[in-house]
């Protein structure tokens, strides 16, 4: 480009300076040569279009695009500066190829389809960009192979949008082989390429239609991401797989010092300041700009007495005050802990410890409900609340109502990105709990995923049972709607059936996030007319067996979706989403017995459990998950957080397929937890209650499948002269949780636990046993 802008130049000064010795010969005035040098332009211009037309075609098509769309190229170096290339591409859009074409030097063949080829008003462009039409029939599809095999023979670059169609489900659909064959036999490169950002724009499918919508801004940012070069032998899968890196990758660069929580939701509340926000079963209801001014008016009081503080414990039950708390805790600057009450005094103890936590925002009402002590640093809401005076409320009404958003928000940028938004206590295998750090850009990154696959509009409301201290009740039923802009219903009680109906049907909810145990209930229990608005009803934290999905199809309706997350992800990693069919074109979201395929921005794989080696798809091995969702490790113990870390990947602990069409499907768990009815529960923490009671380390815990929960518990002892009723009683006063204590029938004694050669417990052969007991058991 350098050269031709010197030759270039250097020719225009040349031409000038003949031109002004031909006028000084042939005595020429100043306006006769102008109107020659004009002549001359338009001359060798017209000339230009004829010889070079697209080259100027493509000149003017990069003006346009830089225009509309600020492009961030990623891994330009990846791209060979000359020789043949295959370029394979997800594809998101319309104007797929043009952002494309805009973010390289180089010419690109395009392959598209013959019906938009064929397209009157666009065919002379398509013929003149040499793109490479592809026919519907197989004869023609291999005809254009062929042409495009014969054009990378002659050294140019083809790219090829592997999906066949543009994505109408937000997500990176199944890559079809033809372009394996483009490139056999070959030594020709094949380079993955990546594009972000252009979901949501007008010629995307998001809304549920292209073009008919306004587009969110100009210039829209867009990411073009190049992937390293992969030799031609390279699979769909695998190539597909690559695409994947990419997509999460680009989803990690759009931080920026402006992306927090809390003031994303200020843009949020002043643009639906008079609108519906927050509300709950006690009768509490908060619209956007009540929200943002209890946010900051708590905030300002945070600030105001406890300036020292990092983390600020919360210790409230799934509603309105609970929400606001959490929102106020953030503005303030400091990270909330939401303290799972449901453990007992002693984890909570170990939580407050961890995160040297002095302050406890808690509510005298929840307390006495809850049956819960009071514990040192406990401040109620209802005393801070009394604090504020009217002179100051009308204040911070005024300014909330009036200053500008990014005015408000520039006050509050009082975190990075990349810093702890919330610590999530998970329970370890010692027993211990472990804080999950989990930073502004892990959750803002989770959302919009969700968010792309699962479109929100201002009517939408979500009906939110899952507790605060859980990962999702933080970021599905406090963050998500704040920042999507629409409404959230909170009830304390997720096994409150009666309640839940009543609720959804009297605030028109249309999403409803829970586990496959209380879905079984509310099955039981809740009407067609209570569930008649709903949306989206997804499962998680437990398998969904087929008789509770089935059920629940047969009385509301609609599929009930099986999704899957971790804590330590932020959690949501995959999700199955209503198939989407339009003008013939049908493309899969909701595949039953699995829990979907990963939200944009994840991206997962599966090794082998001794190699660690990446295996093909429909190939059983451990899960591993990367992403910019996955955590910034647990709170004080590094060494933990490198158990689960491989190479920037979270090692799930779970067993499962990923098909060809990317859906995952958990076959087994590796880790030695339980999720019972929703609740993860470590056997370690069982067994060592069990050997504290014996006095004796000599007991082994397994989980079998259950109807009811998901999963259950059976326990074998060694320890001789005590009975399994007199353990199981034992067990009812320890420190354990109810739920993680096994059934009285469910404890076994033996004379030895079965050993493996390297002297651990042989559980494979203990899961045989306790099957076999708990069978004989029901017989007796």
């Amino acid at each position: 480009i350098a050269t031709n802008n010197f030759l270039s130049t250097l020719g225009v000064m040349l031409a000038s300076a003949f031109l002004w010795w031909f006028s000084d010969l042939f005595g020429m005035r100043s306006d006769q040569i102008m109107l020659l040098l004009g002549l001359l332009t338009f001359v060798l211009t017209a000339y230009a279009l004829y010889v070079l037309p697209e080259f100027v075609v493509r000149f003017v098509l990069w003006i346009l695009t830089h225009t509309l769309y600020r492009i961030s190229v990623i891994g330009r170096e990846n791209i060979p500066v000359r020789g043949p290339a295959l370029l394979v591409s997800n594809h998101v859009s319309f104007v797929d190829a043009f952002v494309i074409g805009a973010s390289m030097q180089r010419f690109i063949r395009f392959m598209l389809h013959q019906d938009y080829y064929d397209l009157p008003v666009l065919h002379w462009f398509f013929r003149l960009m040499k793109c490479i039409p592809v026919p519907k029939t197989p004869r023609g599809i291999a005809e254009s192979l062929r042409r495009a095999r014969r054009e990378i023979e002659a050294g140019q670059v083809v790219c090829i949008f592997a999906e066949g169609a543009i994505t109408r489900t937000g997500r990176l659909l199944p890559f079809k082989r033809g372009f394996e064959k483009i490139v056999r036999g070959t030594d020709v490169p094949i380079v993955p390429v990546h594009l972000d950002q252009l979901w949501g724009s007008v010629f995307s499918f998001q809304g549920g239609r292209f073009f008919w919508k306004w587009p969110q801004s100009i210039p829209r940012p867009v990411t073009v991401s190049f992937g390293a070069s992969m030799p031609s032998g390279s699979s769909a899968a695998e190539v597909r797989q690559a695409v994947s890196l990419l997509e999460s990758e680009a989803f990690a660069t759009r931080k920026s010092v402006n992306d927090l929580l809390h003031t994303r939701f200020i843009r949020v509340a002043k643009r639906r300041f008079f609108s519906f926000s927050i509300a709950d079963t006690t009768g509490a209801r908060l619209t956007y700009g009540q929200a943002l001014l209890g946010g900051l008016l708590l905030s300002r009081w945070i600030r105001k007495t406890r300036p020292e503080e990092t983390m600020v414990g919360i210790l409230l039950p799934a509603s309105v005050a609970g929400a606001v708390a959490n929102l106020g805790v953030s503005l303030a600057g400091k990270i909330p802990v939401n303290l799972n009450f449901t453990a007992g005094p002693q984890s909570m103890g170990a939580a407050v410890e961890q995160c040297s936590i002095q302050t406890v925002l808690t509510s005298r009402l929840f307390l006495a409900k809850a049956n819960i002590d009071p514990m040192p640093g406990m401040v109620y809401l209802e005393d801070v609340r009394a604090s504020f005076g009217f002179i100051r409320k009308l204040l911070v009404l005024v300014v909330a109502l009036v200053l500008p958003s990014a005015w408000i928000a520039r006050r509050y940028r009082n975190r990075r990105p990349d810093e702890a938004a919330t610590v999530i206590f998970s329970s370890g295998s010692t027993g211990r709990p472990k804080g999950v750090m989990l930073s502004h850009r892990n959750i803002l990154s989770n959302i919009e995923g969700v968010r792309q696959v699962i479109e929100f509009d201002a009517a939408d409301r979500i009906m939110g049972t899952l507790p605060l201290f859980h990962s999702f009740g933080f970021t599905a039923t406090i963050w998500l709607p704040l920042l999507a802009g629409f409404g959230a219903v909170y009830h304390p009680n997720p096994m409150d059936a009666k309640t839940v109906g009543e609720t959804v049907r009297e605030h028109r909810a249309t999403l409803l996030i829970s586990t496959p145990t209380f879905y079984s209930s509310y099955i039981r229990r809740c009407s067609a007319e209570e569930f008649s608005s709903l949306r989206y009803a997804i499962a998680g934290a437990e398998k969904l067996r087929d008789s509770i999905a089935r059920a629940f199809k047969e009385k509301y309706g609609f599929d009930l979706l099986e999704g899957y997350g971790c804590t330590e992800l932020s959690p949501v990693v995959a999700v199955n989403t209503p198939d989407v069919g339009r003008d013939g074109e049908k493309q899969t979201g909701n595949k039953p017995g699995t829990v979907g395929q990963p939200i944009p921005g994840v991206s997962v794989k599966i090794v082998d459990l001794e190699s660690g080696e990446p295996l093909p798809p429909d190939r059983e091995g451990l899960l591993l998950v990367k992403g910019p969702n996955c955590m910034l490790g647990y709170l004080g113990a590094p060494e933990l957080t490198a158990e689960v870390m491989r190479d920037g990947w979270y090692v799930t602990g779970d067993v499962a397929t990923i098909d060809q069409d990317g859906f995952i499907r958990i076959t087994d768990r590796v880790s030695r937890f339980s999720k019972i009815a929703g609740e993860m529960v470590p056997h370690v923490r069982v067994e060592e209650t069990i050997n504290r009671i014996l006095g004796s380390p000599a007991s082994a815990v397994v989980a079998l499948p259950d109807e009811q929960k998901g999963e259950k518990l059976v326990a074998f002892y060694t320890q001789n002269g005590t009975s399994a009723a007199e353990l199981w009683e034992q067990l009812q006063h320890s420190d354990l949780p109810n739920l993680w204590i096994p059934r009285r029938d469910h404890i076994f004694f033996v004379e030895s636990l079965p050993l493996l050669g390297s002297g651990k417990v042989d559980l494979r052969t203990l899961k045989a046993m306790a099957l076999e007991r708990v069978r004989l058991s029901r017989q007796s």
